[in-house]
């Protein structure tokens, strides 16, 4: 039987061996472990929902910059939004082999939470499709935190992007799926 080895850095550099059989059941791998778009034409059209989150760490007085309106760049958790909702509907053209939806919904929370130095987005999209929209949730959340991390690179170059995840996930064959509670926040 043939193996192959994976590194994943979810896992703290844990090696996970992958067997063929093991990397049939991954949906975008044919039986040769091949890369390859799934089919989903014969899958009914449902109500598909996901919510993602993540948050961007700062310096105190980089997040008092933003939430006082007082960045020279204008106002950065608004441009954030713009650009967590537009990256959500180019998803399809940022990774590979997911499927262009057609968006019913895309709404970003941006939030500044002063105790922790951070900004927290949460994103929520929605479809009526064949496939769900995880990626879109997921690419929404990084790309608005990244945009905030351009706007404000040039006082902090040492913001980090931290806790970006699924939180929940509704709709199609697989049906719902949430984040256990103790796993959600920090």
């Amino acid at each position: 039987m043939s193996r192959r080895r994976v590194e994943t850095g979810n896992h703290d550099s844990e090696s996970v061996a992958l067997s063929i059989n093991a990397m049939a059941k991954l949906t975008h791998l044919n039986e040769a472990g091949e890369a390859h778009m799934v089919d989903v034409g014969d899958k009914p059209i449902t109500r598909r929902l996901a919510v993602a989150e993540g948050r961007i760490y700062m310096q105190p007085q980089t997040l008092q910059l933003i939430v006082s309106g007082g960045h020279k760049k204008g106002d950065v958790l608004a441009v954030a939004r713009v650009a967590g909702i537009m990256a959500a509907k180019k998803t399809a053209d940022l990774i590979p082999l997911c499927h262009p939806l057609s968006l019913t919904k895309i709404e970003l929370d941006l939030e500044a939470l002063p105790d922790e130095d951070c900004i927290q987005c949460r994103a929520t999209a929605e479809t009526r499709e064949r496939t769900g929209v995880e990626m879109e949730a997921l690419v929404a959340v990084e790309i608005a935190l990244l945009t905030v991390y351009d706007m404000c690179k040039a006082v902090d170059r040492g913001m980090t992007l931290n806790h970006i995840r699924l939180l929940q996930k509704s709709g199609g064959k697989s049906g719902s799926w949430q984040r256990p509670t103790d796993q959600q926040g920090k």
